[in-house]
């Protein structure tokens, strides 16, 4: 427990320097042959009490204890039967004899004490008298202590029920004292005088100060503890080398106690009968290690035995009439709460858990996490998702595996601002963030403790990602697979993905170009055409030189099934397009033009061995056209579309009726003869919108959706394809 800090405005100045080592949660404690109160001993040995989750622990006494909300401020004396009691606001102490405990108030005119076993205070007044301006100094067992100013000097006053008395045994000129409890006996008085800052110890029965000692520069923002035996205080604070010093009272002599050099800016100590006790408070919400986070003893009758570690942290601490030290704090294992530390005379102290929040002290990695299924055609392609996490220092790792191909995409999160931690997956797996595949995955979520309390927290799972079949997507990873046959018959095909880092957004290549077999030459005919017979991949369709139409469904890992027998005479055809549903059943369509101009439709059926049902005449004249495209629903519409070039280069769109049939043209632009080839590549940017793309020798372009019939797509933007284009090649 600590000393009040004055309120009286000219004395704030000298606190914050002279009085700095009372001004936090330290660990003031009586010697551990005073007679333990039952009220304590007795709920250790019973289930936890609850203890609040955000509450720091801010005094104990026999019957009841104190917890302090940091962010409200409101005070709650809580007894040990059930943990319930009376909260207050402002400030608010707790004070004990060794019968009694007292909760003394503090306001602005006064200084309410009461037992709380009794129901007639003891009223101080504050503030402005015909002798002075009275202030709060502290309080210690069943006193309460002011301050005045007088003529002949500063003047400490002892409050109790039977009386006020002056303090006596101060040197001249002392000013600008503090008191806090002790002992039993004693309280800690801390002063300052013509010499400099000094502490003593003052004897509660007479009201007399002794045992005064010097304090140095250094312990001016230090912590101070007292026993019969010992008095211990820290220097350095805010420094990387805090020291921690033990004074034996019944020598004189001073010895110090070994401590890491590492940054302390709260070091908090207490003593035992045989031992030191000290730990840097805050080391769980710490973004980094720190050695003095645990709370350690170290043995004062045994200087060679090496420290022994009690708890993983504290955030506050005081001590016990019966002569232990209460902790709020945590232990792996065990959670967070109020921890009884005592000195029962074995190897080490013994700790308790006398009252728990619920909180673990390791990381637990809490709900959250990824759905079962995920649909990547949905937000543009990426998935939000959170998880929970029992605190925030920690440095966080997500991973996502494809099982199949064992490419992974990995999140990062180092000390988020809150517990539930948001991650957005930008729906990209591997080293080139190419799109992830369809199929099944695993994740797995990785918490480190950044301050190194406690393990690792590991939690996996799995899920399944789905996408709508792309007609140019052959690996199943949503990308744009362009294929091109070269003149030795080699088929090739090269993925590529839409990046929005690579030039505010691009379509890339993900690696160099894979072959996909050879032999190739014997087609004139090689169409993409989407998932025709079923799978969830797209097929090709490729027509040899006798006019025989076979099928390839892709396997949906880059290559191709054996080749099925569709059907002969289809050399009549001078164009065939694909990948479109034309109809409205959710399957690809085919659509071919004769040498007389007549435009057919083959509706899919989904059948590998029959893939389509009897064609339909749509209508003649589409002989001035050089290239048709299938391009799905550009339009804005939910029917797929068509765009044909005529002879002159101008880019045409037809919107579908979904019936198979189209309305009438609209033109969409010139200049377009300027592309070798022209390709429906569907949504190759993740958008939702169909795209087209045009190759051509001097470079290979991409022109956006945009959903509007009107003006289908945005200007064009140039590819990072690396595909080399000429008129001996084809390519789709």
């Amino acid at each position: 427990m600590l000393p009040s800090r004055p309120h009286h405005r000219r004395l704030a100045a000298a606190v914050g320097i002279v009085l700095a080592a009372t001004a936090g949660a330290g660990l003031l404690t009586v010697p551990a042959h005073a007679a333990p109160a039952a009220a304590v001993a007795a709920s250790t040995a019973e289930a936890p009490l609850t203890f609040p989750e955000r509450a720091e622990l801010a005094g104990v006494g026999n019957t009841h204890f104190l917890t302090r909300d940091p962010e409200t401020g409101t005070s709650t004396v809580r007894s040990y039967k059930d943990g319930t009691g009376q909260g207050y606001d402002g400030r608010v102490d707790l004070r004990s004899t060794r019968t009694d405990d007292y909760v003394v108030h503090v306001g602005h005119y006064s200084v309410e004490q009461r037992n709380v076993d009794a129901s007639s205070p003891l009223q101080v007044p504050l503030g402005v008298t015909q002798t002075g301006t009275v202030v709060y100094a502290g309080s210690a067992a069943d006193a309460v202590f002011t301050s005045v100013e007088t003529e002949t000097g500063t003047v400490l006053r002892k409050h109790t029920a039977a009386g006020t008395s002056v303090v006596t045994g101060f040197p001249e000129g002392a000013i600008w004292m503090s008191v806090a409890p002790a002992t039993h006996d004693h309280a800690l008085v801390t002063f300052t005088d013509r010499t400099g800052a000094k502490w003593g110890l003052l004897d509660l029965a007479t009201g007399t100060v002794g045992d005064i000692h010097a304090r140095t520069a250094g312990a001016a923002n230090g912590d101070v503890a007292v026993s019969e035996t010992h008095v211990a205080w820290t220097e350095g604070e805010g420094t990387v080398n805090p020291k921690l010093f033990v004074l034996d009272r019944a020598t004189d002599q001073v010895r110090e106690i070994p401590l890491p050099d590492r940054q302390s800016d709260r070091l908090q100590i207490g003593l035992l009968a045989g031992w030191v006790v000290y730990g840097e408070a805050g080391g769980l919400a710490s973004g980094t290690t720190n050695p003095l986070h645990a709370v350690t003893a170290y043995s004062l009758t045994d200087p060679a035995a090496a420290p022994v570690k009690l708890l993983d942290h504290l955030t506050s601490s005081v001590a016990a009439p019966d002569g232990s030290l209460y902790v709020r704090g945590g232990l792996v294992g065990q959670g967070e709460g109020m921890y009884r530390i005592a000195d029962t005379g074995g190897a080490k102290p013994e700790v308790t858990l006398v009252a728990t929040t619920g909180e673990p002290t390791e990381v637990v990695i809490g709900s959250g996490g990824l759905p079962a299924t995920v649909d990547l055609d949905k937000n543009g392609g990426k998935l939000s998702f959170a998880w929970d996490f029992s605190r925030t220092s920690v440095d966080i790792k997500v991973t996502l595996r494809h099982v199949r191909t064992g490419k992974t995409s990995q999140m990062y999160e180092t000390h988020p601002a809150g517990t539930t931690v948001p991650f957005t997956w930008d729906g990209t797996v591997g080293s080139s963030y190419e799109g992830a595949p369809n199929g099944a995955y695993t994740w797995q979520v990785e918490a480190k403790p950044l301050n190194g309390i406690g393990p690792t927290a590991t939690k996996t799972g799995g899920f399944t990602v789905t996408r709508a079949v792309r007609p140019h997507d052959f690996n199943d990873n949503a990308g744009l697979d362009l294929l091109s046959r070269d003149t030795s018959g080699r088929l090739w095909r090269q993925d590529s993905h839409y990046s929005p880092y690579a030039n505010n957004g691009q379509i890339i290549d993900v690696d160099a170009p894979v072959s996909v077999g050879t032999g190739w030459q014997v087609y004139d005919r090689i169409e993409a055409v989407g998932n025709l017979a079923g799978s969830p991949v797209g097929d090709l369709l490729a027509r040899d030189r006798d006019g025989v139409l076979w099928l390839y469904q892709g396997n949906g890992t880059g290559g191709f099934a054996t080749r099925v027998r569709v059907g002969g005479g289809w050399q009549t055809y001078d164009k065939i397009t694909g990948g479109s549903d034309l109809t409205g059943d959710g399957r690809a369509d085919v659509l071919a033009t004769d040498r007389t101009g007549v435009l057919w439709l083959y509706k899919s059926t989904g059948n590998a061995t029959a893939p389509f049902a009897t064609r339909q005449r749509i209508g003649a004249g589409w002989a001035g056209y050089t290239k048709l495209a299938a391009t799905g629903n550009i339009g804005g519409a939910a029917p797929g579309d068509l765009v044909a070039r005529d002879k002159d280069g101008v880019l045409w769109l037809y919107l579908g009726k979904g019936d198979g049939t189209f309305a009438p043209r609209a033109r969409v632009g010139s200049g377009w003869n300027a592309y070798t080839h022209i390709v429906a590549v569907g949504d190759s940017t993740g958008d939702g919108r169909a795209d087209l793309v045009g190759l051509s020798p001097d470079g290979n372009w991409l022109y956006k959706g945009t959903g509007s019939w009107s003006a289908p797509f945005k200007g064009r933007e140039l590819m990072g394809q690396t595909i080399p284009v000429n008129a001996s090649q084809l390519v789709f």
